[in-house]
């Protein structure tokens, strides 16, 4: 949702027009910048409530003078505001994990007694429990995004104005094959993905109902569909495939220096390189307006993840994915536990196949995504002391198995288990019936 430009453009004159062979080759050589996994970096989105009681609506007076106390404080990390006034911490890019938790989990302690002050609170949910969409920001990008969605259904309004994530980055890695390399890190986000959304799905619940779904924020992103919120197909190169995607999506929005941006219907923008002029800017900002579940900035976006929750619940979701991608041995072995999964998510392109739904769906009841991930926690444990892991970070990532992974339970069953006054130890491992 961040408004920040794409950079996956070089530096040409950005209000030159730009012909369909020049954005794709400016796509293809920008977007994924291999080398050396060296960094990681995170960003945290939070739902803001009342500190004493959650359920009742904060007020928009009472958002914008907190948010302007948030504005004064000297954070490592940006901090920006959601269309429904969610707040979001993005990291600077780390040159390790402890480094990225160090950092953020600081600027969350200074952004929590801020808050605390006004009398509110930052919530893990992946989405909202309580409350409807209601938008807080009010600008052209986010009326032209409202209308736009708008034309698929109420799934836009709810993700933009009632979910929260806890999204990882990494670096696109070396260009070379191996368990570093970038097509492998390129297919591994898209097939681990499925399994990150079942281990910490967290969002049974929207506007007080359940839904009938563990994630249902991943839900919401599917129905949004395939040309906003879609992955490109994975039967090729990564830079071929995400540019033919940058080319195919649909042009959310054309913005105007004065006055009301349009929004087209149906124009994707392969066809307007054909019909118009769109220059390298609109190209940065077309991009910034495609949600994939993962999205390539120069580095790799994974975005599939729920807002955890506990004030250092994000920590696992971090820990975990970077563990698994960056330590050689244990992507090697999370590649070979993932790989039997490939064949449920096809044909289609990860959010909208039968895997990543179900995952969604059923979260670790699901029995070949319980092992897979049974398998990717106990690798990532092997191998974060390799990476310089503390002991309260491993800590919390055996917690986080030993109390839904193994007994095949995410944070959502906790949700569902208050909604319904039922003891946790007592709840059934199904929801499908």
């Amino acid at each position: 949702m961040s408004d920040s430009v794409s950079h996956c453009t070089d530096e040409t004159d950005p209000r030159s027009a730009l012909t369909e062979a020049e954005v794709e080759a400016l796509v293809r050589g920008i977007c994924f910048k291999t080398g050396p996994p060296r960094t990681v970096g995170v960003e945290v989105e939070w739902l803001v409530h009342e500190l004493r009681a959650p359920r009742l609506p904060v007020t928009p007076e009472r958002l914008e003078a907190a948010y302007a106390a948030l504005r004064t404080l000297p954070l490592s990390s940006p901090l920006t505001v959601e269309p429904g006034g969610q707040l979001e911490l993005s990291s600077p890019p780390a040159a390790s994990l402890m480094e990225c938790v160090g950092i953020v989990a600081a600027d969350l302690a200074a952004v929590r007694t801020a808050l605390a002050e006004h009398g509110l609170a930052l919530r893990g949910h992946g989405t909202d429990p309580w409350h409807p969409p209601r938008r807080f920001l009010h600008e052209p990008r986010y009326d032209a995004m409202e209308a736009c969605l708008d034309r698929t259904g109420p799934a836009g309004r709810a993700m933009m104005c009632t979910s929260a994530s806890v999204q990882v980055c990494l670096d696109a890695g070396y260009e070379e094959p191996g368990p570093l390399g970038l097509g492998r890190r390129w297919w591994l986000a898209h097939t681990l993905g499925a399994v990150l959304v079942a281990a910490f799905a967290n969002s049974p619940l929207l506007a007080g109902s359940p839904t009938g779904w563990r994630s249902t924020r991943q839900l919401l992103w599917t129905e949004i569909g395939a040309g906003r919120a879609g992955g490109p197909a994975l039967d090729g190169d990564p830079r071929t495939a995400w540019a033919r995607h940058v080319l195919d999506a649909p042009v959310m929005c054309v913005r105007r220096e004065d006055g009301p941006w349009e929004v087209p219907d149906r124009l994707t923008f392969r066809q307007w390189t054909r019909t118009g002029a769109p220059t390298r800017e609109d190209l940065d900002y077309h991009i910034t307006t495609l949600f994939p579940p993962v999205r390539p900035r120069g580095h790799l976006e994974l975005r599939m993840i729920d807002a955890q929750p506990g004030d250092d619940g994000w920590i696992v979701p971090l820990a975990v994915t970077t563990a698994l991608f960056d330590d050689p041995e244990a992507a090697e072995a999370v590649y070979r536990a993932v790989k039997p999964l490939a064949e449920r998510a096809r044909p289609l392109p990860a959010p909208h196949n039968p895997l990543w739904i179900d995952a969604a769906r059923y979260g670790l009841t699901d029995p070949e995504l319980h092992e897979a991930a049974l398998t990717c926690f106990t690798t990532a444990l092997a191998a974060l002391p390799r990476l310089g892991a503390s002991t309260a970070v491993t800590d919390a990532v055996t917690d986080h198995l030993e109390r839904y992974v193994r007994r095949g339970r995410t944070p959502a069953d906790d949700q569902l288990d208050r909604l319904r006054g039922t003891d946790t130890r007592a709840y059934g491992k199904d929801l499908r019936t």
